[in-house]
């Protein structure tokens, strides 16, 4: 991408509103994680509700997967995404009801949990959607790597920022959410309709399952996000990242903090990088290249002893993640057609949710088979036998020179 093609994304006004809006969105989503989580410990004490309240979140992505992405298909992503941080900012408004008059329940926490939940599985899709509808095709990669930057940026800020507001008070932490996720809301509502109209395709279960049909119709499409899936399954070390504080590297509840910090900070410098400098050719080979930095990162990690050996090896293996994240996110929506895109993007939402849930419960059952690092230094190993194994089942995507080899299925944002 030349210089001018980088200076036109960073004054892209739609794509500037829709960062923002994405910042706030996703700092509102770390800062009511943290507190709820601490307001369920602080009413039950017990650990086991903590789990439960992230079943209870990801549950609506499993019941409304196929919904989700026929939403996005058929009505303007726009309002579809503004109506869920908007639903998203009612549930922040009856905690800090709730925290004012002390009534505030674990039942109450698990309702409010499920609606937030829904809320996010309709936004998800909906709002990776929306993004090709509003950048030109060739400034596409970097906008995915720019969008990915303000989740990382609130990965790492916002979890730390919930914590500090919730010890003056629960209210402290729920009411800057509810104002993060309203400007989300204008902010979404002020970007530039879809030029092109929607298709208002009828409601029936086989248009709801096309984005299932879709994928596996795409050999290189269901590679990349098969690859992920099982990369991510077999090599996230996150859930055992409390032992390695505690019994192996030795440190307190700040090391475990920069330990979860670790991964988001190599993502957000690798995402600024990519911004400016875009992945345009041999695809396929980098994002084969960075699983397997993944897995051997794992591993580096694993073996260590030594704190600040682990948080580099946390951090080349979120960088490694985020160079094969921008290169699949784009590459998949640039591949489906327009008005396919949100049901893609559900398959795709659900395939990482999947990843990340069932990676942490291998994580614990694997530690508790073998021992915590024997589990980490496996997903390691699996991960870069899963790499290997995929390039010879998908030896189009290996060898796959660019994103796309035309802009046919690409959107409104091809003429923007």
């Amino acid at each position: 991408m030349s210089v001018h093609g980088k200076l036109q994304l960073r004054h892209h006004r739609p794509f500037v509103a829709y960062w923002l809006a994405r910042v706030c969105t996703a700092s509102g989503f770390q800062i009511v994680t943290v507190a709820i989580g601490w307001h369920m410990y602080q009413l039950t004490g017990n650990v086991l509700d903590l789990g439960l309240v992230g079943l209870v979140e990801f549950l609506p992505r499993v019941l409304f997967m196929l919904h989700t992405g026929h939403v996005a298909d058929r009505y303007d992503r726009r309002k579809v995404s503004a109506l869920c941080q908007f639903a998203q900012g009612l549930t922040a408004l009856a905690l800090i009801i709730g925290s004012a008059t002390d009534s505030v329940t674990r039942e109450m926490i698990f309702v409010i949990a499920f609606v937030f939940g829904t809320a996010r599985a309709f936004e998800m899709p909906t709002t990776q959607a929306l993004l090709p509808n509003i950048v030109p095709a060739e400034l596409f990669p970097a906008a995915v790597a720019a969008s990915a930057s303000a989740i990382q940026s609130a990965t790492i800020v916002s979890p730390a920022l919930g914590g500090l507001l919730y010890a003056f008070g629960p209210g402290w932490a729920y009411g800057p959410t509810l104002v993060l996720y309203f400007l989300a809301v204008a902010l979404m509502l002020g970007l530039p309709a879809r030029q092109q109209p929607l298709k208002q395709e009828k409601a029936s279960l086989q248009s709801m399952l096309a984005g299932i049909h879709f994928i596996r119709s795409r050999p290189d499409v269901f590679g990349a996000i098969s690859l992920d899936l099982f990369a991510v399954l077999l090599g996230g070390a996150g859930a055992l990242l409390p032992v390695y504080a505690s019994d192996i590297l030795h440190t307190g509840p700040w090391g475990l903090g920069l330990l979860r910090s670790a991964p988001a900070a190599g993502a957000l410098l690798m995402s600024f990088w990519l911004a400016y400098v875009p992945i345009q050719r041999q695809v396929g080979r980098t994002m084969f290249i960075s699983v397997g930095v993944f897995g051997l990162a794992t591993i580096a990690f694993g073996i260590s002893t030594s704190f600040w050996f682990s948080l580099m090896s946390l951090a080349v293996l979120g960088a490694a993640d985020m160079i094969s994240m921008v290169i699949r996110g784009a590459f998949v929506q640039l591949e489906t057609p327009d008005e396919m895109r949100g049901r893609v993007s559900a398959v795709n939402g659900l395939f990482i949710g999947a990843s990340n849930q069932l990676g942490e419960f291998e994580s614990g059952i694997t530690a508790h088979w073998f021992g915590t690092v024997p589990a980490v230094l496996i997903g390691g190993v699996g991960t870069l036998v899963v790499t290997g194994l995929w390039i010879k089942l998908f030896p189009t995507l290996a060898g796959r020179d660019r994103m796309v080899e035309s802009k046919q299925h690409f959107g409104q944002g091809e003429t923007a």
